[in-house]
């Protein structure tokens, strides 16, 4: 071969580990990202998930759960690079521990919840003071999320408090460990009603929306996420960044989430 053929053929194999086959660029360093999120976040991050690794290269493995559970494992050593809550407190929590990195905690999205319950067709109610929730529940059960830990059940019994409604259902609630699990609940009909995220609600079919609770009712619902200091490498705030622009923000939004502005 000529000096000037083999020089061609050098050429071609450096622009070849340039470009992949089909002549896109290759990510410079392909990193895995463990997320931790609330479980009320599966529809969107499942969407913001193939986009994400499709663009990048980047692996993104994500843990749903309560954010009070996932809260706790983080405490515990687990290998998370990214939390994201769906209650400022437990965020709090992993805060004051020193476990996430500074500046990295910003608010991403709010939430409503509403009252669901079974089928199709159920008829709508006014959530307030004078709801018979007792009698509508009748021997039936209320599904909501662990209401002392995980947030979609702490707002719902802070918003039935707040209207006076707890006293009246407390023995009837149904806890689950988290807000999809609740969901499940009413939506398989083993529960007539639940308290769920306005978001979750319109993720499933088989279930009504029938009222949604004041935003006075309970503290405002919000979404913190933040870097984990573990450790530290630039694909975690690639990440973080991408959560804060236009494809994620349409994702969050065709959820019914409300992006919060930066």
């Amino acid at each position: 071969m000529s000096q000037h053929a083999a020089g061609r053929v050098r050429a071609a194999l450096a622009a070849a580990l340039v470009f992949g086959a089909a002549g896109m660029p290759l990510a410079a360093h392909a990193d895995e990202i463990t997320v931790f999120a609330a479980a009320s976040l599966t529809n969107a991050l499942a969407e913001i998930e193939k986009r994400f690794e499709a663009e990048t290269g980047h692996d993104l493995v994500i843990s749903l759960a309560g954010s009070s559970a996932l809260a706790r494992q983080i405490q515990q050593g687990a290998p998370a690079d990214i939390f994201i809550s769906a209650n400022p407190n437990w965020m709090d929590v992993v805060e004051a521990d020193g476990l996430i990195e500074p500046d990295s905690r910003f608010d991403l999205l709010r939430n409503s919840i509403v009252l669901i319950a079974s089928g199709t067709d159920a008829e709508k109610v006014d959530i307030g003071p004078d709801l018979d929730l007792s009698g509508l529940l009748g021997d039936g059960r209320l599904a909501m999320a662990l209401v002392d830990a995980v947030p979609a059940g702490v707002y719902g019994k802070a918003a039935l408090e707040s209207l006076g409604l707890w006293d009246g259902v407390e023995t009837k609630v149904a806890q689950a460990d988290n807000v999809r699990a609740a969901l499940a609940l009413v939506a398989t009909g083993e529960a007539p009603y639940g308290i769920v995220y306005a978001t979750d609600a319109a993720a499933e079919d088989d279930v009504t929306v029938v009222g949604t609770f004041p935003d006075d009712s309970h503290p405002p619902i919000v979404y913190p996420a933040a870097d984990l200091a573990n450790r530290d490498f630039p694909a975690e705030a690639e990440f973080l960044d991408y959560l804060r622009g236009p494809e994620a923000r349409e994702a969050f939004e065709r959820q019914g989430f409300v992006v919060i502005e930066q």
